[in-house]
């Protein structure tokens, strides 16, 4: 109950502030971010570090592909397990495979 309390004074001292403050400083605030997000050298600054996300991303799709080449989610959930690859190289070296010939 003491935290809700806590949480409502807050709710409310910043209520009161805000409205202080009111609509003028508000504006105020808002001009000026638009102003930095506008700016070149802003601008520049993102178009570059998207660039390098988008560079990174790719990379990391190409070592994964590397890694797991997979074509769909049908063909990964069609793989065998590494318990199954093992059990059906045994079964293979026994001549009791899938393709072996029935007696």
């Amino acid at each position: 109950m003491r935290y809700r309390i806590t949480f409502a004074a807050g709710l409310a001292i910043g209520y009161v502030l805000g409205a202080k403050a009111g609509k003028a400083r508000y504006e105020q605030i808002a001009r000026t971010a638009r102003r930095i997000a506008e700016s070149p050298a802003v601008q520049e600054t993102a178009g570059l570090v998207g660039a390098q996300v988008n560079n990174a991303g790719k990379a990391v799709y190409t070592k994964v592909n590397e890694k797991l080449p997979v074509d769909s989610v049908k063909d990964f959930l069609a793989r065998p397990t590494d318990e199954e690859s093992d059990e059906l190289r045994t079964s293979d070296l026994n001549g009791s495979g899938p393709d072996a010939p029935t007696r």
